[in-house]
């Protein structure tokens, strides 16, 4: 089992192992004490799931409690997040107990975010189940829910007290969910290992899972002890994601995460390129890789379509939108544009 260490505000592990999953209860009484672990899932992953960890939990003495909601982008609301909050007060779980939350990215932000704000903040535990999960968004201490103007509009910065990661159950994921995580992973080559770049390029992800997990943890965990608050150098995580969140607001989320990631990565370093703002088109090496990993590299919806729903994007500032531009392969910079400007960048990278 490899660790990695993650310094911020909150001090925290993240174990990264196979087959860990029944281990979950031992692993959390050696860190906290028995307690109540309220477990936070979606319909598919409790299906799978579920069992296993809270049959460990209650060999380990723990009480248990599940909230299961229906899986999918749209339960990422308000209304969700609100309906755990009860679930958790009616229950009577207290700051002394734990919230742990098994499953990908919208049942990781959803269940965070709740336990950021569930009587000012309890413990907070991530159990990711799919690979976009394990190197992005159950490390870093970013939680959300979606509105409907646009994705993780309603946050809070939380870190977690522990993250465990079974690699096993990526493993057996289905190719779609597996390549959507596949986006992130190389991502990370992109914008700061040009020899992890290289790696992906001529190996397969799923073949090296501890290896491919680990370092994009580890490269994340370098860039949030530096930027928790994502007031800086954080800012080039979201390489790809102005133009991604676009992508998936104007298909109503039909096209998931990492493949509208996939697909703005291509748009943003293609537009760079013919824009000026770097002197190398790495696009067509990004598309070898997406290619590789079944991901796409296009879509369908125009300019003016994706810039009405980008200009919402979170990462606006007034009248400035904070681009990620990719200056070679291993290297991102930050650069900030007026709004104005934003129409003609995405028209050039679809050009």
């Amino acid at each position: 089992m490899n660790t990695v260490r993650v310094s911020t505000s909150k001090e925290y592990n993240i174990h990264i192992g196979k087959g860990i999953l029944s281990d979950i209860g031992e692993m959390l009484k050696n860190e906290f004490g028995v307690c109540t672990v309220a477990v936070i899932t979606d319909d598919i992953v409790d299906s799978l799931y579920s069992n296993t960890v809270i049959s460990s939990l209650e060999k380990s003495g723990f009480r248990t409690l599940k909230y299961v909601f229906p899986h999918g982008e749209e339960s990422k609301t308000i209304n969700t997040y609100a309906s755990i909050l009860s679930f958790l007060a009616e229950n009577e779980v207290t700051r002394s107990d734990i919230l742990l939350s098994l499953g990908g990215g919208v049942v990781g932000d959803t269940g965070g975010f709740a336990a950021a704000t569930y009587s000012r903040g309890i413990k907070s535990v991530q159990v990711p189940t799919t690979l976009l999960a394990a190197v992005d968004s159950s490390v870093g201490g970013k939680t959300a829910v979606n509105l409907p103007s646009g994705k993780n509009l309603a946050g809070a910065f939380y870190q977690p007290d522990m993250v465990i990661c079974d690699y096993s159950v990526i493993d057996t994921l289905p190719e779609e969910f597996f390549a959507d995580g596949c986006a992130e992973v190389i991502k990370y080559g992109i914008i700061g290992d040009y020899v992890f770049f290289e790696f992906l390029r001529n190996n397969d992800i799923k073949e090296n899972l501890k290896y491919v997990i680990t370092r994009c943890v580890e490269m994340k965990r370098d860039i949030v002890n530096i930027d928790e608050k994502d007031n800086g150098i954080r800012a080039i995580l979201n390489f790809g994601h102005t133009i991604g969140h676009a992508i998936e607001k104007c298909s109503n989320y039909t096209v998931s995460h990492g493949r509208a990631i996939a697909i703005g990565m291509v748009i943003a370093s293609k537009s760079a390129y013919k824009k000026g703002y770097c002197d190398t088109n790495i696009s067509e090496e990004i598309k070898e890789v997406l290619i590789k990993n079944s991901l796409p590299i296009s879509c369908d919806f125009t300019a003016e379509e994706l810039f009405g729903v980008a200009l919402s994007d979170k990462k606006r500032n007034g009248d400035i939108i904070k681009l990620i531009i990719p200056e070679k392969t291993g290297k991102c910079v930050c650069k900030n544009i007026h709004a104005s400007e934003l129409l003609s960048f995405i028209k050039a990278g679809l050009g």
